[in-house]
């Protein structure tokens, strides 16, 4: 059949969708009769309730169901005959049509046609980075600070004390919600406070006190007080120095290592310490290529992809809030501040799709095993989650994916020019000076 699509827009379409009235009417005659031999109603047995009373009751829902897939099916039947790739669901809408025919008209996207520019001009710099004894030492110093304990102390306070503080703010005079607390618990340094908070903290000794004020950024999450300055009155009730474990046979059985040899746990933290480097320059890496691949890649996307995209990153959001304790209504989320992440995802993906197709790129099944053997390794037991990988289809075709992309971006790097470039241990884990 001719399949006649109106052209709305780059990649907006439109069809005309007709469904005979007759056939209509003999498939909801047929789901009726089908359906009246278990209906239950009251005064009936199962079987024997008469016709004229199902249809009463159940015909709108059954016509409607009947309608829906009468619909679909022609849609479908449109788009196989006109060869189109539609990207997200179709918005149906009636319209008036001859006699014995319902007529709808779908307007829907298509993909767009996805041109990838040469990259072999592109210049890439490859950050490297070598474990030394120098940075497994500031590991282990690390590790040793987040098992700290803490003993009370009479000096001011400085950053890395356990202050137990009470403090009031108030705006306008009036106490604010989430604006006061008694016997209230923080570490100088965490940042879990506002910076003008824990600036006000540092140097106060137990039963000091200060007043001071404070203005909450634009996007604070407190809607309620975001932009606005508040008056804090604040005490010190506690401090608390922090007492470092000492590196002992003690301290690397907390790490794991049974016997508590320092030797085994200093390898250990090596390669746990190499492990998370070679993820974070791979990371790093992987970003400019695939920055490289966006922008050499200009193209209209798909609405509908983007916002499914949108949603499922804010849902995911809020699901993390959600684990971590945070209720909805205490950080809402505006669901337009991850379009622009859901538009790179979404464009990223279509690139990725079409340069794999176009080189001959799918993973095979060796190059698969082996990044599930490599994510499986800083588990206890890599043998069961490895297992557990292939007893899972959605992990598996997560994992397939990242194969793909892989390979995509090995392609990537054997066209462009890349330099190596030495990266600093502090700056690439984020540990500061």
């Amino acid at each position: 059949m001719a399949v006649n699509v109106e052209t709305l827009g780059t990649l907006e379409r439109r069809v005309s969708v007709s469904v005979p009235l007759a056939e209509v009417e003999r498939q909801v005659d047929a789901r009726l009769k089908k359906l009246a031999r278990d209906v239950k109603m009251p005064g009936f047995r199962p079987g024997k309730v008469p016709m004229r009373l199902v249809a009463q009751q159940y015909g709108p829902q059954v016509r409607n169901e009947v309608v829906s897939d009468a619909v679909q099916k022609a849609f479908g039947d449109m788009v196989k005959e006109a060869k189109l790739k539609v990207a997200g669901y179709p918005q149906i809408d009636k319209k008036d049509g001859a006699a014995g025919q319902l007529e709808f008209s779908a307007t829907f996207e298509v993909f767009p046609e996805v041109k990838v520019g040469d990259v072999a001009g592109a210049r890439l710099e490859r950050p490297v980075l070598e474990v030394d004894d120098a940075a497994v030492e500031r590991t282990i110093e690390v590790l040793r600070r987040q098992r700290s304990t803490f003993e009370p102390t009479a000096r001011a306070a400085q950053d890395g004390d356990r202050l137990t503080v009470d403090f009031e703010g108030r705006i306008g005079g009036e106490t604010f919600n989430g604006g006061k607390a008694a016997g209230f618990v923080m570490v100088l340094g965490e940042k879990r406070m506002l910076p003008e908070f824990e600036a006000a903290a540092c140097g106060l000794a137990a039963g000091g006190a200060k007043n001071f004020e404070l203005k909450f950024p634009e996007n604070y999450h407190g809607k309620d007080v975001a932009g606005k300055t508040a008056n804090f009155e604040l005490k010190v009730t506690k401090v608390e120095a922090p007492v470092l474990p000492a590196l002992d046979g003690e301290f690397a059985k907390q790490l794991g290592v049974a016997d508590g040899d320092l030797g085994k746990m200093r390898a250990e933290v090596r390669a746990n310490v190499q492990r998370e480097v070679n993820k974070r320059l791979e990371a790093r890496l992987k970003n400019q290529v695939l920055q490289i691949l966006i922008d050499n890649t200009p193209m209209e996307l798909p609405r509908a992809l983007v916002q499914v995209e949108t949603q499922r990153l804010a849902q995911a959001a809020l699901s993390e809030l959600q684990a971590k304790g945070i209720k909805p209504e205490q950080m809402p989320l505006d669901p337009a501040a991850f379009e622009s992440g859901a538009r790179r995802r979404v464009a990223l993906g279509l690139i990725i799709a079409e340069v794999a197709r176009a080189e001959n790129l799918r993973p095979n099944p060796a190059q698969v095993r082996t990044l599930i053997e490599a994510e499986s390794e800083s588990y206890e037991h890599p043998a069961e989650v490895v297992k557990w990988f292939y007893m899972n289809p959605q992990r598996l075709s997560e994992m397939e994916s990242l194969a793909l992309e892989g390979n995509v971006i090995a392609w990537v790097l054997a066209k462009a020019k890349v330099v190596d470039k030495a990266v600093a241990f502090d700056e690439l884990m984020g540990t500061g000076a």
